[in-house]
């Protein structure tokens, strides 16, 4: 409420009255001074080809593992899922030279050159996205799909089915209130990332929308009204899918923690 109400005031306003005052006039020109200035078309689609792919990977890869982990009984079971979900306990700054470095050397798929490389590319930033996330969600998918009776897939395998078969048409299809969840969750995370975006992006026109605040900030100057309102175009998708899909998000929260 104070970021709608300070975005709404010009910056004449509060640098005469302070921004603990009462406005003397309320305007929506910071808003249009936002869009324009800091190019949010740009980044929001670049945000949009970012989070897309890096939530179907994830969701694609980590399904794939927790089916294995889930429903077949191996003596590396549980070591596969710790791996796994130990990713989750790496802080990312650990590995913010090693990567950097990394993604110096290692060309894109199909490059034509050699100076097409991971590094300022959206599949590089995609890449560490789905390495990153796709722990969270094995682990979740794994502890759904244990709920899951095996006497299904096992009268599948009956009737000759094959192992994809069973994941593709049995499995799969019963694990839609995870995929929901997870893909709510996952598109919200990986939108709002702002870490990753600044290290592995040399050009800005790049970036997704979480840097494009960078651009409203002047070297000896910053418009606090005008950040504002920025902020809050920023954080409308997110608010979008918080409210329509508020049922997803309240059972991804216990999802996979009781086996029922």
């Amino acid at each position: 409420l104070w970021a709608v109400y300070t975005s709404l005031r010009s910056y004449a306003d509060t640098s005469a009255h302070g921004y603990l005052s009462l406005a003397h006039g309320l305007t929506f020109q910071n808003f249009a001074n936002a869009w324009s200035q800091s190019d949010l078309p740009i980044y929001f689609w670049n945000s949009i080809l970012i989070t897309v792919p890096a939530v179907l990977l994830t969701l694609v890869f980590s399904s794939f593992v927790a089916f294995y982990v889930a429903r077949f009984d191996f003596r590396l079971n549980l070591a596969l899922l710790m791996l796994f979900t130990a990713g989750n306990l790496l802080p990312p700054q650990v590995i913010i030279t090693p990567l950097y470095r990394l993604y110096l050397l290692i060309p894109l798929p199909g490059a034509m050159s050699d100076s097409e490389l991971l590094y300022n590319s959206y599949w590089g930033v995609i890449a560490i996205h789905v390495a990153f996330q796709t722990g969270f969600c094995t682990f979740v998918f794994s502890n759904y799909m244990r709920t899951i009776p095996k006497e299904i897939s096992e009268a599948a395998l009956v009737d000759g089915a094959s192992v994809w078969r069973q994941f593709w048409q049995i499995v799969l299809p019963l694990c839609r209130p995870a995929f929901a969840a997870l893909a709510t969750l996952e598109s919200i995370w990986i939108y709002n990332d702002f870490f990753w975006a600044l290290v592995l992006f040399s050009t800005g026109s790049k970036r997704p929308i979480t840097s494009a605040l960078a651009n409203l900030q002047g070297q000896y100057f910053t418009n606090q009204n005008l950040i504002a309102a920025g902020a809050l175009m920023t954080a409308v998708p997110t608010l979008i899918v918080y409210l329509v899909l508020q049922r997803q998000f309240i059972s991804g929260l216990t999802l996979g923690a009781n086996k029922g």
